[in-house]
């Protein structure tokens, strides 16, 4: 693929042979799919993705926070070439891979706590997620969980059950796990006690504590509370700065296990490798997946130690850990320190984030702008008094910046994320600023 310094439009997206193609793709796949954009991508590298009409699109997107080290990265193909040659796939619950190991042993180096730690790879986020909530029940024999509304773990029976980002997921699913308990986020923009922060005295915290622990769930019976330290579905939520701290604090007073989702957060997409660490918290149990291996399928589940000493046949995984995903992972580990991407995702967030906050002074679409990094949230509002969600126009917004060659992602009720490749550089980020904010123009003007 060229190289290019800006999108290129050769024909209006979607084209004529993405339009073809789409027809095939609905009349085979499933009708669960959602797509945010009529697009069909033939070639990729670094932050441009080109479809198969041959247009360029610069990706704010990172297939959901997915291509963090960019798109094709050379170093991260190599692996895999490499890798390749030698061993392709060898089953993990019954035999021993080179890989597998060393990917857990580097992970055990980046992730929070100095403790003795294990790791149990799988295939996605989901996967991530169910092998900790079996974690946690097994290690403490508690049957209770504790999630936050407006959270995304995942969509298998048991993830499922914590994920509450709309009903959408949930509908007619009646075999999901039980003994969930939701809770409201730290959502101070939309915040569920209508309170005001910070003379709430983090209410959504002590609401936890002195109404769930006493009233609804004893804590004794309670495995594990699971949380996003910024929520990603949801809206790309960031919560205060002493908000995981009290979390933790909580869990830790009752013997609750905590688990840190850190699925759509980690890998340096916030400026630091994982999003808890700008509170200091360290979890009992982490979850990873989407950058892991920058488009593998993979999930890691990490953890204290003495969580995962459990009966062989516990939980196992055909597929997890395989030698080429693996191969892929370990590379994304060298880039990410090797490129200091955690430092560039700082720098180029800190300048969208002003860009963004000086827009928001000048359009009254914009309700709210905030993030960490490169992890971006933008929520757009009818009305500032009311925060009415501006749903309609943020839908338009990302349907006008598709069209010409910016590629953005819906979250929540009305918000935006941003979650471009950490490779992104402040001119790259500024030709996707000026084509958002002729877009935002052109959706006002309409109202």
């Amino acid at each position: 693929m060229k190289e290019t310094k800006k999108p290129k439009i050769v024909v209006p997206p979607p084209g004529p042979k993405a339009r073809a193609f789409i027809e095939r793709d609905h009349a085979v796949t499933s009708k669960s799919l959602t797509r945010t954009a009529p697009l069909v991508g033939v070639e990729e590298e670094g932050v441009w993705v080109k479809d198969i009409d041959g247009n360029v699109f610069l990706d704010f997107s990172s297939g959901i926070a997915v291509t963090n080290v960019g798109h094709r990265h050379p170093k991260v193909v190599e692996a895999m070439k490499r890798q390749l040659d030698k061993l392709v796939f060898i089953n993990s619950c019954d035999f021993y891979t080179l890989p597998q190991v060393e990917l857990a042993e580097r992970l055990f180096e980046v992730t929070p706590g100095k403790f003795k730690k294990r790791a149990f790879f799988s295939n996605s986020g989901t996967e991530a997620v169910e092998a900790a909530l079996k974690i946690a029940q097994w290690h403490t024999r508690n049957f209770y969980v504790i999630s936050f509304i407006g959270g995304f773990h995942g969509r298998t029976m048991g993830s499922l059950q914590l994920t509450t980002t709309s009903v959408s997921a949930r509908r007619h699913f009646k075999g999901m796990m039980q003994g969930v308990f939701h809770v409201p986020y730290a959502y101070c923009y939309r915040c569920a006690f209508r309170q005001e922060y910070p003379s709430c005295g983090l209410w959504c915290v002590k609401y936890i504590d002195e109404i769930m622990l006493k009233k609804v769930v004893p804590p004794d019976d309670v495995a594990c509370m699971i949380v996003e330290p910024i929520q990603g579905a949801g809206g790309y939520i960031v919560p205060p700065r002493e908000y995981l701290p009290a979390l933790a604090d909580l869990c830790k007073r009752n013997n609750i296990l905590l688990v840190m989702d850190e699925i759509q957060t980690g890998f340096c997409r916030t400026g630091k490798w994982w999003a808890c660490e700008h509170s200091g918290v360290v979890p009992d149990i982490m979850t990873m997946s989407k950058a892991i291996a920058a488009g593998m399928p993979c999930g890691a589940t990490v953890c204290r130690a003495e969580l995962m000493e459990w009966d062989p046949n516990a939980h196992e995984n055909t597929l997890g850990g395989n030698p080429v995903v693996c191969a892929a992972a370990l590379a994304v580990l060298d880039v990410l320190k090797s490129e200091k991407l955690a430092d560039n995702a700082a720098k180029v967030g800190e300048h969208l984030l002003k860009r963004f906050r000086e827009m928001a002074e000048k359009h009254e679409l914009i309700g709210d702008v905030r993030g960490k990094g490169l992890m971006v949230g933008i929520e757009f509002v009818k009305n500032r008094d009311t925060k009415e969600p501006a749903k309609k126009e943020r839908d338009e917004i990302l349907d006008e910046a598709f069209k010409r060659g910016l590629v953005l992602l819906g979250a929540g009720v009305s918000s935006l994320r941003l979650a471009p490749p950490l490779v992104l550089t402040n001119e790259q980020a500024d030709v996707g600023l000026e084509i958002f904010e002729r877009v935002l123009k052109d959706v006002e003007g309409k109202r």
